[in-house]
């Protein structure tokens, strides 16, 4: 038992696991602003554009069941506007590291000058090729 818990403490203690906590904090906090955007700035903006419709009252009844496909679709219309949003947020990001990356990219190096050798063969290939 003793064995268990000291793997299962090296385990929790690899920086991987901690990396991966501290992404599903952040993910889990993100999650909640990109909801926020979509059900209070960009769904509002769309149900004036599309006249207020809302299909989350759309419905159908077989039966005693009643088919509530309005939240279906409503379902299908946030997801699609958070990965909408997302794609511009990781395309705002990903253009913002690619700017730092330029900015701190070295200046690539000359190639050398060829040896005599080099030079040598060169000449030989080219003699060859005529």
């Amino acid at each position: 038992m003793k064995k268990f818990l000291t793997e299962f403490k090296e385990f929790i203690a690899k920086g991987n696991v901690m990396n991966m906590a501290v992404g599903i904090i952040i993910g889990a906090a993100f999650t909640a602003i990109v909801n926020s955007l979509v059900a209070d700035i960009i769904t509002p903006i769309l149900g004036l554009i599309i006249g207020g419709l809302d299909f989350s009252t759309l419905s159908f009844g077989i039966g005693e069941a009643n088919i509530m496909y309005g939240n279906f679709i409503q379902a299908i219309i946030t997801f699609l506007l958070t990965a909408l949003v997302i794609f511009w947020i990781m395309k705002a990001i990903n253009k913002m590291m690619t700017m730092n990356k330029k900015e701190e990219a070295p200046e690539p190096e000359a190639e050398p000058e060829p040896t005599n050798e080099e030079k040598l063969l060169a000449e030989i290939r080219d003699l060859l090729k005529k």
